[in-house]
């Protein structure tokens, strides 16, 4: 196979303050909805159509791309939104649009944006890769397949040279890190028969998160050994990197628009740490080891490889399936001013009490993610080592803040 490019790190952003921390983390590119039309509709903050601007400039100051999503089913009401959106990518010099309709996709090619074929497509052999090339530079492939399918694709891309509609070789993206659908490629309808809500339309309602008691039409019930019995781990490829860029991937994207920043900020940064080390000639196991602890401190619901190794179950959430971070973070208050000449900030204990030695976090829609020791801190110009709420302290920080952006206190769990 002929030598590939480095593999691009996709990150995921909800909202202006994951944005700022894919920026900032590492990411090469970032993904993102507006409005409505994209599978995080409901679940994430999601931008709007005068965001893209900002979003734009944000990223090409950092040579970042950005990929609009919109890979609902769309329906012909939905048309003239849909084409006002992707008229205000073009504007704004969105990198490409990720699309699973073929209306979505034929307005995309017809206004000259790159287009990336959705997940939802459910693509497994390179027959489907060759049909869509004509339409398409990048496509994701199905959550389902292994490496050794996957390389069977990418290795068949270079032999018989299939290229997009730009006259370059089919790029192959894949979901490496986040949450798992227990449906075939996201296409789940659970939520629209309980709920009128359609996973399909991004308004899941999340189903397979729920704990289920197992009846037989006799009313007998039935025991399991598991009672969230569709409830997947999250998706986890670090420890499988190098397996992974072997396999001929050109695109890794982690998945979590619906989560917070501090998320986004840790999963690319340990995921940008790791592709590099491959590609340095650095990749050790204890560095591995390292980064799933890491890992570990934000949202997930526990890790498994995915089907990429040939599984042919999968592995479950076996307790709650929500977060199973190693370290939890209170709002503690909101930053108030900053003095760039004696690089102070200054903020305001709304809701929690902090001393010195805290781990603290700091939030917002332009800072991103910081995190950062409690060492030295002041109140009322007094050196303190302790603070309550309803008080104002001051500090050293070597980076900006913002008014209103939110403070909190990392507390390590048990």
């Amino acid at each position: 196979m002929a030598k590939q490019k480095k593999i691009e790190l996709m990150s995921p952003a909800g909202s202006f303050e994951a944005l700022q921390a894919a920026i900032d983390s590492g990411a090469d590119s970032v993904y993102f909805g507006i409005e409505q039309l994209n599978m995080r509709a409901v679940s994430s903050i999601n931008f709007t159509i005068e965001d893209l601007a900002e979003i734009s400039k944000r990223c090409q100051e950092k040579n970042v791309k950005t990929y609009l999503t919109l890979n609902t089913i769309v329906y012909d009401h939905d048309l003239s939104v849909m084409k006002k959106m992707i008229d205000a990518a073009v504007e704004n010099s969105i990198s490409a649009v990720i699309a699973a309709d073929h209306a979505v996709i034929a307005y995309a090619r017809q206004k000259g944006i790159s287009v990336h074929i959705s997940t939802q497509q459910n693509i497994t052999n390179i027959e489907t890769v060759k049909f869509y090339s004509l339409f398409a530079e990048t496509m994701v492939l199905s959550r389902e397949l292994s490496l050794t399918q996957i390389k069977t694709v990418t290795k068949a891309i270079q032999d018989e040279q299939i290229k997009g509609p730009k006259g370059e070789a089919i790029q192959i993206e894949i979901f490496g890190h986040g949450a798992l659908c227990m449906a075939v490629s996201g296409k789940c309808y659970l939520s629209l028969h309980t709920h009128n809500s359609s996973a399909n339309r991004g308004a899941c309602r999340q189903n397979c998160r729920k704990s289920y008691t197992v009846k037989d039409e006799d009313g007998i019930e039935l025991q399991i050994d598991n009672e969230y019995i569709m409830s997947p781990k999250d998706l986890c490829t670090l420890h499988i990197i190098d397996q992974v860029i072997e396999a001929g991937v050109n695109v890794l994207k982690i998945e979590g628009r619906g989560r917070a920043a501090d998320y986004v900020a840790m999963t690319t940064k340990c995921y940008r740490e790791a592709i590099d080390a491959y590609y340095d000639h650095t990749l050790t196991q204890e560095k591995i080891g390292a980064w799933m602890e890491r890992l570990k401190q934000v949202y997930n619901r526990g890790f498994w490889e995915g089907y990429y190794l040939g599984q042919v179950l999968g592995e479950w959430t076996e307790d709650h399936p929500g977060s199973h971070a190693s370290r939890k973070k209170i709002h503690v208050g909101v930053a108030e001013k900053y003095y760039p000449e004696i690089q102070i900030g200054q903020f305001a204990l709304s809701a929690f009490d902090v001393k010195k030695g805290d781990k603290m976090m700091l939030t917002g829609k332009t800072t991103g993610v910081k995190e950062f020791i409690l060492n030295n801190f002041k109140v009322n110009d007094e050196d303190r080592s302790t603070a309550t709420k309803g008080e104002k302290i001051t500090l050293p920080l070597d980076f900006k803040i913002r008014q209103s952006d939110k403070l909190y206190k990392l507390i390590d769990v048990e």
